[in-house]
């Protein structure tokens, strides 16, 4: 077979890995170019795992003796023993994970490690590894949006009230509470964890037993190792199941949009937390200093957050573009599938969790927010419904008288429900001292009570049925 993480169909070191149709061993750059161990190494717990069920199933179905299957199955629990205490070693002439295992499984047990082999390939091998890999890398982003989630809405339960402004434009539109603004990023995060789970349902399928390209002749039971795997089913077609990576870009996929909705929560602390806001006080824990300036506190976890989605966009485009042209069945590029992989996942958990604690840390400057939720005119469009429910003014007109009024306010330099009635009067003889019920901040954000609107009885609402959903208690604890 051509592996992916190595080359070549047999075991062995350099080119007895070839057998008799290569005279020499690899050049230097060859070794170099060809060696996947530095960073598939990382897939040893996933290789282990597949080999003890495709053993298991070998003896199972006669193909290798009970005594070999025992042999190998402990040998193999002594390999990761090994790999748990003092990591994997990189032998590069051994190219990769699987045979860097296979050899050091034969110094254990001997000759009957050779029988592990049998009726694989390095190809079936792999795709099932990285697909146990990238299961595993799908459940913990699912583990971690919980965890920010659970952060948000506690924050959003204390906050259900707190008056702040809303933007459009990063300018200022209508008041909104600062509950609804982090129920906006639990909402993302939900559809998030929904495409990690639609990802992962479609991937659970095992492609091992489907040897090199074509299957194999030896009597299989391939939901045997599929269901000791976690596996729904064994795939479907060999030659799909050793050339297929859609479960990965699957994955890139959902964690880029994910990333995009880490930096866009990441840029908005970011912003509040500068001086001209003053929305936000970060904790210290996810915050830095400067190395010349004593008074400055940098949000750098978040600046690294935003960063990271640029990094895990390209991870996807990286393997997008391996991929495009690849004829069936294996190719020697799909080796280059796994380091973007590797690195998104890396990079996602870790925003992850920064943004997990900055939202459950952070020191919310409500006082600060209101203040700015009185300025600039928000609620402009308050007067404009105001008109059009009690005086029956088309909406179109009352949006004109509306704008008059904050002319009019601005040249004076006041808040709307500053100016007189007899100003207000002036501008339109319909308005009448019930106006000004509608033009302070709590009156905008209470008036919004359509479903899934700003008032805090409807914030209130989505909070406590996002808290069943995600299990927690009146106190934001997970329940058992």
């Amino acid at each position: 077979m051509t592996g992916n993480s190595g080359s070549g169909e047999g075991g062995g070191q350099a080119n007895q890995m070839w057998g008799g149709r290569f005279a020499e061993g690899p050049s230097a750059i060859m070794r170099e170019i060809n060696a996947s161990i530095p960073f598939d190494k990382a897939m040893w717990r996933q290789d282990i795992a597949a080999s003890k069920a495709h053993v298991s199933m070998l003896g199972k179905q006669g193909i290798v003796s009970a005594d070999d299957m025992k042999l190998i199955s402990g040998g193999l629990d002594q390999v990761a023993a090994e790999y748990e205490a003092n990591g994997v070693p990189e032998n590069w002439d051994l190219e990769d994970i699987h045979m860097v295992t296979e050899d050091r499984l034969t110094q254990l047990i001997g000759a009957a490690a050779g029988r592990l082999h049998t009726a694989r390939s390095r190809n079936d091998q792999v795709a099932t590894d990285f697909r146990l890999w990238v299961r595993d890398a799908m459940d913990q982003a699912e583990a971690g949006l919980l965890q920010l989630q659970m952060a948000l809405v506690t924050r959003a339960g204390e906050n259900a009230d707190s008056i702040m402004p809303g933007f459009t434009h990063l300018q200022t539109a209508q008041p909104v509470t600062l509950g609804h603004h982090l129920m906006a990023y639990y909402e993302m995060f939900r559809r998030d964890r929904s495409r990690f789970a639609d990802a992962r349902a479609r991937m659970n399928e095992c492609p091992l037993g489907s040897a090199a390209l074509a299957g194999t002749g030896f009597p299989l039971d391939r939901d045997s190792t599929a269901d000791a795997l976690g596996f729904d089913k064994p795939t479907d077609n060999s030659l799909d199941a050793v050339s297929d990576r859609d479960f990965a870009l699957d994955y890139l996929q959902a964690a880029a949009q994910c990333s995009l909705h880490l930096s866009r929560l990441a840029e908005e602390m970011i912003i509040w937390a500068s001086q001209p806001f003053g929305f936000v006080r970060m904790p210290d824990t996810l915050s830095t200093g400067s190395s010349i300036m004593p008074q400055k506190k940098n949000p750098d976890a978040a600046e690294l957050v935003r960063g990271h989605a640029g990094r895990i966009v390209g991870c996807l485009t990286s393997l997008m573009v391996t991929m495009k042209g690849l004829p069936l069945a294996y190719s020697k590029d799909m080796q280059d599938d796994k380091p973007p992989v590797f690195e998104a996942a890396s990079l996602l958990a870790l925003s992850i969790a920064a943004m997990t604690g900055m939202v459950a840390d952070a020191t919310f400057r409500t006082d600060r927010m209101r203040q700015a939720a009185e300025l600039g005119y928000a609620t402009a469009t308050d007067l404009a419904d105001w008109l059009v429910r009690q005086a029956d003014i088309p909406f179109r007109e009352a949006h004109h008288i509306t704008g008059a009024a904050v002319k009019l306010a601005e040249s004076k330099g006041v808040a709307l429900d500053q100016l007189s009635l007899a100003e207000l009067k002036a501008i339109d003889a319909r308005i009448d001292e019930h106006v000004y019920d509608a033009l302070s901040v709590e009156a905008s954000v209470a008036a919004r009570c359509s479903h899934g609107g700003t008032a805090p009885s409807e914030v209130t609402k989505r909070v406590v049925e996002a808290k069943q959903v995600l299990g927690l208690n009146e106190l934001g604890e997970q329940g058992s």
